[in-house]
């Protein structure tokens, strides 16, 4: 048996590590055989030698994701934990082997989460990626993020943005204006991303050459996206059919995004998400990626997570016998 401490810039610093919670430190310690006391900015082990390395392995990989503007979560440190434990560092090195900045126009966007970080490293790896998960959880946001650089950097002609028209117990034909004006509520939100990235001259400018598209997701039937970086928003509001008829539109040198919320699906009940489809059809598919998303990747309001939480909790009760069993 041995004894280290390690030392950290202050109390807060030690603290963001292990987000706060003792709990987790009692984590860190039954999955790594160490014992554990911290007070201020000081974190003391015991335990055999190779158990103190693993120890400090991991904390130095929580260091370096907070060095990189990573917020560490509950899930984040648990997933570190027991991959330091399996004796698979080598993939936390990978991780965080360099820092992972989003430059555009108007700002630099860096992941606040893991899961963030993860799926915006897929997105740089794969042709077609999907992003599944609850609201505030940045898939949207970063997917254009990505659209915007790789048009900064040349990577692509072009940049398409799209979403399906659900009506709310309403059709299109009886709303007020032209179609432009009927249109322009559904894909609002993707403006407002889009602004928040190149200044609204440029915007402007791009969609004038057509060089930015935004548009309704039936815009897209018929036609062959090549050099092209394509965003599909909403996806848990396609059917099967438009679902495989965006996916084909693929063409050469292009790269898509899917995101979608499968909790937030306002398809009339007789009709199957394509989202949920897609899922068990093209899951093995190689240079496909799905990317899950948790509550733990939520960046908005704290209460956020907390109201996914309790959602969570009333849409999957956990019946008396689960219960005893967990105990």
């Amino acid at each position: 048996m041995a004894t280290k401490t390690l030392h950290f810039p202050s109390p807060r610093h030690l603290h963001q590590l292990y987000a706060g919670r003792e709990d987790n430190l009692a984590f860190i310690e039954k999955h790594l055989g160490v014992t554990l006391v911290t007070r201020e900015d000081w974190l003391k082990i015991d335990g055999p030698d190779d158990a103190i390395a693993r120890l400090e392995t991991l904390f130095g990989f929580l260091n370096e994701a907070r060095a990189q503007g990573v917020s560490i979560r509950t899930p984040d440190l648990t997933r570190f934990a027991e991959t330091v434990a399996r004796g698979e560092a080598d993939q936390l090195r990978e991780l965080f082997g360099k820092p992972l900045v989003i430059a555009t126009n108007r700002k630099t966007i860096v992941p606040k989460t893991l899961g963030q970080k993860l799926y915006l490293q897929s997105i740089q790896k794969h042709p077609l990626v999907f992003g599944i998960g609850p609201a505030g959880t940045g898939k949207t946001y970063l997917a254009m993020a990505a659209a915007v650089s790789a048009l900064l950097k040349n990577e692509v002609e072009r940049i398409i943005l799209t979403r399906p028209a659900v009506e709310a117990g309403e059709t299109l034909g009886f709303l007020p204006g032209d179609l432009r004006e009927k249109i322009l509520p559904y894909l609002r939100p993707l403006y407002d991303a889009m602004n928040d990235m190149l200044d609204p001259e440029d915007v402007a400018r791009l969609t004038e050459k057509g060089i930015i598209e935004i548009a309704p997701l039936a815009y897209m039937r018929g036609r062959t996206l090549s050099h092209s970086f394509i965003v599909l928003d909403e996806a848990q509001n396609t059917t099967p059919e438009q679902m495989m008829m965006f996916l084909t539109r693929l063409g050469e040198d292009s790269r898509m995004v899917v995101t979608g919320d499968v909790t937030q699906i306002d398809l009339p009940r007789s009709k199957q998400s394509g989202l949920l489809e897609v899922q068990r059809i093209l899951r093995e598919v190689p240079g496909i990626e799905f990317h899950q998303f948790s509550g733990a990747d939520v960046v908005r309001h704290p209460l956020v997570l907390k109201i996914i939480e309790a959602y969570e909790r009333y849409q999957n009760p956990i019946t008396p016998a689960e219960d005893r069993d967990a105990n």
